[in-house]
């Protein structure tokens, strides 16, 4: 029963265009995951595949410090998600003395990876407190 989480924050990539690429692995195997953000042509794949790959690294070491047995094919992607960060703001000159603000977005990614143990014991829960 692990799970692990890891995020990232001020990454610089889009969080319209990091969803995209994020969508893709939500509920997938870990290594699946990772073998789907290797050959993904976006470019916030590369970010991603390291962050995916921090997390597996991060439950392994939860595991050990907790002394329980850990097969890395049982982790998946239990929650994915990309919040958005701060944006930098520059500014471009344009005809007649304007000027052109551009917005350089930056995003917060997490990602979660669970074993099937956590993920059968975490609804059980939630029905229990619906039905009170």
């Amino acid at each position: 029963m692990v799970d692990s989480i890891a995020r990232v924050k001020h990454i610089r990539v889009t969080p319209q265009k990091a969803r995209r690429v994020v969508a893709l692995i939500k509920g997938k195997q870990a290594q699946e995951a990772l073998a789907i953000l290797k050959f993904a042509p976006q470019s916030a794949s590369e970010p991603i595949y390291k962050l995916v790959a921090a997390a597996i690294a991060n439950a392994r070491v939860k595991a050990d410090k907790d002394g329980e047995y850990l097969d890395e094919q049982d982790l998946y992607v239990a929650n994915a998600y990309v919040d958005e960060g701060t944006t930098l703001k520059r500014f471009q000159p344009r005809a007649q003395g304007r000027a052109f603000q551009i917005k350089k977005r930056t995003s917060h990614i997490t990602v979660v990876l669970a074993t099937p143990e956590v993920a059968e014991a975490t609804p059980a829960a939630t029905t229990k407190k619906a039905s009170k």
